[in-house]
């Protein structure tokens, strides 16, 4: 067959399964944040999910630490990000430093450098050395996935796994629901608002949304078992010449990674290894999925053999699993009614209709609506960004927050009967302040602020 030939499908029927005030594509954190956020304020909810679990990135691309959520000493994402930490914490599935060890005159030692770094809970954005000790939280996959499942499911949404995105219903310029792919065949489910969740831009790109492509790192995220992680972290600090020499070895086997290529985890003998970042792929080509799967696989197996052999603590290292999930981190962005550039990321620019807060970053609510197509919203790293700026605001608690944002105001503008464009914003950030979380319409007195956009 020649590369230009199509197929044209006939059209099908897709039976309405569910009917509902939201729905939500894609469970993963900003999906599920933005359907218990929606289920709590009143909104019945339903959320489709294409893989068997929930949690998106955070376990199924097994991205295992939640950081880029404290300024400075103060935690900047609460909500419910802070709630599935402490959800896994109480089940020993979630280890995070304890405000003693955050405190500003002791957070920079060396030794607490030493007892923290491998959990990956130190202000990697710092040019102080060693780094400080921050809030962040390192986590298992499978604790986030039964989090969220109880979550969910305590907050009374309508749950449909196995259930991929296919198409927007578009009524009117309006968003009025999604068809899906099943086993079953296309399925249909009708709701007064859309929240396109999936990372992706999937559901506002279908519905006819402006927005632009960008590109990063992907990753095969990998565990490894068998680890004495005591006598590896000892190495690291009693032989320092020796293990940094394998470490460069081992970090060119890899061929890109963040400082440390492993990191403890809440299971003892596991580590986790967040590498490698490969260039030049992009998300949405099954071909450049396909090629990294392949070759993260290739090179991290290698570097399992040369750990075992050379690295003290490795010596009965075994590959446990790869993520189920490629580590894709930027593909569509919405380009919405505000787009955040990378100069307001990096100035601390407030918003007087900030909804949400990353570390020191505020996100308007303008930035999760799109343009031209009504009762739409937008949570998580497809956000209104300019790709610069979403690579520095695209981790995982901000995302959780924008999810939550979402869902208050998506359930406050089917109370007050508006549509979600007309939202009020102050009604929005109270009730997120009333749940626990920070709207950032405060803004931080630390931070570097330019006038009110």
């Amino acid at each position: 067959m020649r590369s230009t030939d199509t197929v044209i499908r006939p059209a099908v029927e897709a039976p309405v399964v569910a009917t509902s005030d939201v729905v939500v594509v894609g469970g993963g954190p900003a999906g599920i944040s933005a359907a218990v956020s929606a289920a709590r304020n009143g909104a019945s909810v339903t959320l489709v999910e294409r893989y068997p679990y929930l949690g998106g990135l955070a376990s199924g691309g097994m991205v295992l630490v939640l950081d880029d959520m404290h300024n400075d000493t103060e935690i900047s994402v609460r909500g419910l990000a802070l709630e599935i930490i402490e959800r896994m914490h109480r089940k020993g599935l979630c280890v995070y430093p304890p405000e003693a060890d955050r405190h500003p005159s002791v957070r920079a030692t060396e030794e607490l450098w030493r007892k923290w770094a491998r959990w990956g809970v130190t202000d990697f954005h710092s040019r102080t050395r060693p780094h400080p000790v921050v809030f962040a939280a390192a986590f298992d996959p499978d604790g986030y996935k039964q989090a969220s499942l109880d979550m969910v499911a305590e907050a009374g949404v309508n749950l449909r796994l196995h259930s991929w995105f296919q198409s927007a219903i578009v009524e009117d310029g309006r968003a009025a629901g999604v068809i899906c792919e099943t086993k079953e065949g296309p399925q249909a489910v009708r709701a007064d608002v859309v929240i396109d969740a999936t990372g992706d831009l999937d559901v506002a790109a279908a519905a006819g949304a402006a927005f632009v492509e960008g590109g990063y790192i992907v990753t095969t995220v990998s565990r490894m078992g068998g680890v004495d992680t005591e006598t590896a972290e000892r190495f690291r600090f009693e032989e320092p010449e020796r293990y940094d020499a394998l470490d460069r070895e081992a970090r060119a086997m890899i061929g890109g990674c963040w400082e440390h290529w492993w990191l403890k985890t809440p299971l003892p003998g596991i580590v986790w290894c967040n590498c490698p970042h490969m260039t030049g792929l992009y998300g949405l080509k099954p071909a450049d999925l396909t090629a990294a799967e392949i070759e993260g696989r290739r090179r991290m197996q290698g570097v399992l053999e040369f750990a075992r052999e050379n690295v003290p603590g490795f010596e009965n290292a075994y590959i446990v699993d790869f993520a189920p999930q490629t580590g894709v981190r930027q593909t569509r962005l919405l380009r919405g009614e505000y787009v955040v550039t990378q100069q307001d990321v990096r100035d601390r620019v407030h918003f007087d209709d900030s909804v949400c807060r990353g570390r020191d970053y505020y996100t308007p609510y303008r930035a999760l609506l799109p343009v031209g197509v009504d009762q739409l919203l937008v949570a998580g790293r497809h956000y209104s960004a300019t790709p610069q700026a979403q690579k520095m605001s695209r981790e995982i608690p901000p995302c959780m927050a924008m999810g939550e944002a979402t869902g208050v105001a998506a359930a406050l503008a089917l109370d007050a009967g508006v549509a979600v464009r007309d939202v009020d914003v102050r009604a929005v950030q109270r009730q997120m302040r009333a749940q626990g979380a920070d709207p950032g319409d405060e803004p931080a007195d630390n931070a570097l602020l330019a006038e009110a956009v």
